[in-house]
C-alpha cells in the first residue's frame, strides 16, 4: 500500500504500520464495512486519519470522549492536516462556523460527539456533507451490555439513511456478546473483523492484597524507574496520595475532574515533559494520551471491571519497552466492589426522585422538550437535594441510558460576548463613560464578529489592550452586561446535561425496570470477574483476561507474578525456610508490622508471606499487638 506508508511517512514519520492497521485502512478504502478491535496502545487513531487523507472528502469520527477530541484535533492541525471538533458546551455560531467550514473548506476529518448527531442544525447540513466514511470509535458504547453504553450511539444507525458509506468501528475492550452487538447495532453489512491479541507480552502483571498502600506505591515507585500514572478512584485520594509521595521525594502531581481547567492542564504538561514524574489520577486521566514511555500504571483502587482494568493498565509500555502492571487490593476494597452491585443500580422510586431533582434544579417546565445544553454540577445539584453523590451520579447516568439526557465530561466554554445596542447607543455610552470606551474600543479591534454572534474572546488579550489587571477588565465587561450594552458569558469550565425529551411528572415517567435488572445482572458477571481475578491462587493473569475477553490460550503468559513464581524467576515458597526467617525477623529489635516483615521477602511471595505470620499469630507462636507490631510470643 505506497500510499498510505507515504501518507504514514509525511505526516507521523513513521516507515511502517504496526500489525493490522494496513489491512484495517485498506479495507475501509475497498468501501468495506469494518470491525477493528485491538488492544489499548495499537494505534486505533490512524486507522481512520490515514485513509481520510486519501480520499476525497472527509471522514465523520463519533467519539464520546471531548477531551481526546480536541487533543486530536489540535495535533492534527499542527501536522497540517485539517479537522475540527463539535461537542457539548459549543455554542451554536460555533457549531454553525465548523459546518459550513466542512462544507466549503478543506477538512479532512470533523469529530463529532455522538448526541449533536441528531440536533436539527447538524441534519440541516448533513444531506450536503461529501463523507468518505464514518469511523465510531469506542464502539463498545453501543452494546447495552457493555461496560460503558451510550443510547447516543444507537442513532449512528440512521446515517446510513442519508450515505452508502462504509462504517469503520473501533474498540479496545469488547467481550464477544458486545462484539456481535456492535455489528448489530450499527447494522455492520459482513464486515471484515480484524482483531489482534489482548496479550500485552511487555507488560509484568502483579497484583497485590496490601493493608498499606501508600507504602506499597512508594516502594513500586522506588523500585521502577521512569514515569508512571497511579490510578485512584476518588479525588480526595489522588491528593492526599500526591502530597505523601512529594513527602517521600517522588516528583508527583494530582489530577481529577473537580481541579481547575489551568491546573489540571499544567499537571499534565509537567508530567509529558517527565517535570513531574508521577501522575496521581482519577480515571478522567488518560484516555488520548500520547505518552509512549509510560513505565508503570498503579491502581491504588480496584477498577470496576476487567475492561478498565485492561484499557488502564495498557496505558504503560506503548513504546513496547518492559513495564509493570501493580494492583493493590485488601478486604476493605473488596466489599466496596461488592457493595457497588446495589449502589449501581438503586429502586425505581430513587430514580424517579433524582429524575423529579433534575427537572426541578434545570427549571424544566412539565410539557416542554429544552433539546439544549445546561450546565450540571453534580456536587451542588446533590447538596441542593440532600443526596448522597456517589449514588446520585449512578442514577443519573440510568437515567441517561433511558434515553432522557446525555451528560458530557467537563468541557472548557471561553467567555463570549456580544454587542445587544446599536452603533448609535455604544457611541452615547462611550462618549459618556472613557473608561469603557477603552474596553470597547479593544474589543472591536480583536474581535470583528461581536455585533452578528456571540463571539469567544480572551479576557487577558482584551486587558493586555487596555494595560489593566483581568479583574478589572472582567468587572467592566460585567458593568456592560447588567446595563444591557452587551451579553457576556464568563469561561465555564464543568460537566454539561443535554435534555433531549419531553418532560413529564416524575409518577408518570416510564422507566424499563427489566432492563435495568439485566444490566445489573451483567454488573454483577464484571464484579465476580474482577474479584476472581483478584484472588486467583496461582492461575496465570493474562490467560484469565484473554478468556475474559473471548480469547483463549493453552499457555502460561511468563509476565505476571504467578508465572514468576512458577519459572522460578522468584524465589519459590518454602513454608519451613518461610516460617524459620519470619520467626527470626519478628525476634529482631524493632521489628515492626506485618507489613514490614513481608516486604523483606521477594514480591511474588509476600502475599504468602502475609498470610503464614498470621497464621502463625493464630497458631500462637507469634503474638501481634494493636499497632501491628509482630514479637516472639513467650
Amino acid at each position: 500500500m505506497p500510499a498510505a506508508q507515504q501518507i504514514l511517512k509525511q505526516y507521523w514519520g513513521y516507515h511502517d504500520f504496526r500489525p493490522l492497521q494496513g489491512e484495517i485502512i485498506q479495507s475501509i478504502l475497498n468501501k468495506r464495512d469494518t470491525l477493528a478491535l485491538l488492544p489499548t496502545g495499537a494505534g486505533k487513531s490512524l486507522c481512520y486519519q490515514v485513509p481520510a487523507l486519501m480520499q476525497e472528502g472527509f471522514c465523520l469520527v463519533v467519539s464520546p470522549l471531548i477531551a481526546l477530541m480536541k487533543d486530536q484535533v489540535e495535533r492534527l492541525n499542527e501536522m497540517d492536516i485539517r479537522a475540527e471538533c463539535i461537542h457539548a458546551g459549543m455554542h451554536y455560531m460555533d457549531v454553525k462556523r465548523v459546518l459550513e467550514n466542512m462544507l466549503h473548506g478543506p477538512y479532512k476529518l470533523l469529530y463529532v460527539s455522538p448526541e449533536r448527531l441528531q440536533t436539527e442544525l447538524f441534519k440541516e447540513y448533513l444531506p450536503s456533507f461529501n463523507i468518505s466514511f464514518v469511523a465510531v470509535d469506542e464502539a463498545h458504547c453501543i452494546s447495552q451490555w457493555g461496560h460503558d453504553f451510550r443510547p447516543d450511539y444507537l442513532k449512528i444507525a440512521t446515517l446510513r439513511k442519508v450515505f452508502g458509506v462504509p462504517v469503520l468501528a473501533l474498540t479496545a475492550t469488547a467481550t464477544p456478546e458486545v462484539e456481535k452487538d456492535i455489528v448489530k447495532q450499527l447494522q455492520l453489512s459482513s464486515p471484515a473483523v480484524f482483531t489482534q491479541s489482548f496479550e500485552r507480552s511487555n507488560i509484568f502483571y502483579d497484583v497485590r492484597y496490601s493493608e498499606n498502600r501508600n507504602n506499597d506505591v512508594l516502594e513500586s515507585l522506588q523500585q521502577h524507574d521512569g514515569c508512571s500514572i497511579v490510578y485512584c478512584r476518588s479525588r480526595k485520594s489522588t491528593e492526599a496520595l500526591a502530597k505523601f509521595l512529594i513527602q517521600h521525594n517522588i516528583a508527583a502531581t494530582a489530577y481529577h475532574a473537580g481541579m481547575p481547567k489551568e491546573k489540571r492542564e499544567e499537571a499534565q504538561q509537567a508530567w509529558m515533559r517527565n517535570e513531574s514524574r508521577v501522575m496521581v489520577a482519577t480515571t478522567a486521566f488518560g484516555m488520548g494520551i500520547d505518552k509512549a514511555d509510560v513505565r508503570s500504571v498503579i491502581h491504588y483502587d480496584i477498577p470496576e471491571h476487567l475492561e478498565a482494568y485492561y484499557q488502564e493498565s495498557g496505558r504503560a509500555g506503548r513504546d513496547g519497552n518492559t513495564s509493570v502492571s501493580l494492583l493493590l487490593f485488601n478486604k476493605m476494597n473488596v466489599n466496596n466492589l461488592k457493595d457497588s452491585v446495589e449502589l449501581r443500580f438503586p429502586k425505581e422510586n430513587y430514580l424517579r426522585q433524582v429524575y423529579q431533582s433534575v427537572v426541578e434544579y434545570l427549571q424544566v417546565a412539565t410539557g416542554t422538550q429544552p433539546d439544549r445544553y445546561f450546565d450540571f454540577d453534580l456536587a451542588a445539584f446533590s447538596k441542593y437535594f440532600k443526596l448522597e453523590a456517589t449514588a446520585a451520579s449512578y442514577a443519573l447516568k440510568l437515567l441517561e441510558q433511558e434515553g432522557l439526557w446525555t451528560l458530557s465530561d467537563a468541557v472548557f466554554s471561553p467567555a463570549t460576548i456580544q454587542f445587544t445596542c446599536t452603533r448609535e447607543e455604544l457611541d452615547h455610552v462611550t462618549s459618556r463613560y472613557p473608561e469603557i470606551a477603552t474596553v470597547v474600543t479593544s474589543v472591536l479591534r480583536l474581535y470583528g464578529t461581536v455585533f452578528l454572534y456571540p463571539t469567544a474572546i480572551r479576557i487577558g488579550a482584551i486587558a493586555r489592550q487596555t494595560r489593566r489587571r483581568q479583574e478589572e477588565t472582567d468587572a467592566l465587561l460585567m458593568q456592560l452586561h447588567r446595563n444591557g450594552i452587551l451579553e457576556y458569558n464568563k469561561p465555564k469550565d464543568g460537566p454539561q446535561l443535554f435534555f433531549h425529551h419531553y418532560r413529564v411528572d416524575s409518577q408518570h415517567l416510564i422507566i424499563n425496570v427489566q432492563r435495568i435488572a439485566t444490566l445489573r445482572q451483567q454488573h454483577q458477571a464484571r464484579v465476580d470477574a474482577m474479584i476472581a481475578y483478584l484472588e486467583a491462587a496461582t492461575a496465570c493473569r493474562t490467560r484469565m483476561m484473554l478468556a475474559y475477553f473471548g480469547e483463549y490460550s493453552n499457555r502460561d503468559c511468563g509476565h505476571c507474578d504467578h508465572c514468576a513464581v512458577k519459572q522460578g524467576r522468584q524465589q519459590k515458597v518454602n513454608i519451613k525456610e518461610l516460617k524459620a526467617r519470619s520467626l527470626q525477623l519478628a525476634a529482631e529489635p524493632g521489628a515492626d508490622a506485618l507489613q514490614q516483615i513481608s516486604q523483606q521477602f521477594p514480591l511474588a511471595i509476600r502475599d504468602d508471606v502475609a498470610a503464614l505470620i498470621r497464621e502463625l499469630v493464630d497458631e500462637g507462636e507469634l503474638k501481634m499487638n494493636a499497632n501491628g507490631s509482630v514479637y516472639i510470643a513467650k
